[in-house]
């Protein structure tokens, strides 16, 4: 595995000139804050499937069947078999690039993950649609972080997707090689607070699967708990879940802190919990008592630094 997070991109979010009209769809947050951080792998479906730079737009049609096609609507040519044979060929390749995860375009007849305009012969486009490419993509890799850089302007969907991605790392790092059940025990045990702020009862359940993990044969046991664990990450961290998390670590510091110590923090966790300060406000005071007084059981937390701080996902409020 190599050192870098390798994150798959539709080759024109990073500035190339690739696009239908010979122009590109740079995105300045993705090539200026999250580049330093990543080893991109750039993907653009139509250039590479030979339909040239420029080239005439396409979109995606309904046929009186119901199935997706990619056509060009002044000449009506269809582009389905040829985008669907390279878009198989291309994905089965990525398989290779240890990819810890994916940006597509939104919108796009290839790259579009959701709500891409798809056209019936008669009425208004409808945006239901999935891009061609994007549909292999998300099939063959089902636990795979992707998202559209559409969504990452949301704070919430942005932080998301980036404590996926690295919390996929950790978790591709867990399965390297001839790992033990005590490996197991630790990674879970590591990333309890983050699982806990995404999804209590789907912590829960890993933690039923960790217990029987010598009963279950490893390979069955490696597919449910990575499939059980991304599923949780999946879902939303909010605020309230944080706080939990907060007052839950805030128990271990009890017989450290004074009175005084003890209510800033509480106050400042009740803060976050009304939006008055982002997450990053609390978690670095914790950061700040867990080397203090060298608390190993916080310290080894990823939920304390679960991405680079230099990306400031956590600067929201």
């Amino acid at each position: 595995m190599t050192n870098s997070i390798r994150l798959g991109i539709a080759t024109c979010l990073l500035g190339e000139q690739v696009r239908w009209d010979g122009g590109h769809k740079r995105d300045e947050f993705l090539v200026g804050t999250v580049a330093p951080h990543v080893e991109w792998v750039p993907v653009c479906p139509e250039e590479e499937s030979g339909m040239g730079v420029p080239r005439p737009p396409v979109r995606l049609e309904q046929d009186p069947h119901g199935a997706t096609r990619m056509v060009d609507p002044k000449s009506g040519k269809d582009h389905t078999a040829a985008m669907t044979r390279f878009s198989k060929q291309r994905v089965r390749a990525l398989a290779d690039e240890e990819l810890d995860g994916y940006v597509l375009k939104k919108d796009s007849p290839s790259c579009g993950m959701e709500r891409v305009r798809l056209h019936a012969e008669k009425g208004m486009p409808v945006r239901k649609g999935v891009g061609l490419f994007a549909a292999e993509l998300l099939a063959r890799f089902p636990h795979l972080p992707i998202e559209e850089e559409g969504r990452l302007n949301d704070p919430g969907l942005r932080e998301n997707f980036f404590e996926r991605v690295f919390a996929y790392r950790r978790l591709r790092q867990l399965f390297i090689g001839r790992w033990k059940s005590g490996d197991v025990v630790r990674f879970h045990t590591a990333e309890k607070m983050l699982l806990l702020a995404h999804d209590p009862q789907g912590y829960r359940a890993l933690g039923r699967l960790v217990a029987a993990v010598k009963t279950v044969p490893r390979a069955d046991f490696q597919t449910q708990y990575s499939s059980a664990f991304m599923t949780v990450m999946r879902k939303l961290a909010t605020p309230r879940k944080h706080v939990n998390v907060l007052q839950h670590m805030q128990g271990h510091f009890s017989d450290q802190l004074d009175a005084a110590a003890r209510a800033e923090l509480s106050s400042l966790i009740e803060d976050f919990g009304h939006g008055l300060v982002p997450l990053i406000a609390p978690v670095t005071l914790f950061r700040h008592y867990v080397r203090r007084f060298d608390v190993p059981y916080l310290a080894d937390q990823s939920y304390l630094e679960p991405h680079p701080k230099e990306l400031m996902l956590r600067n929201h409020a």
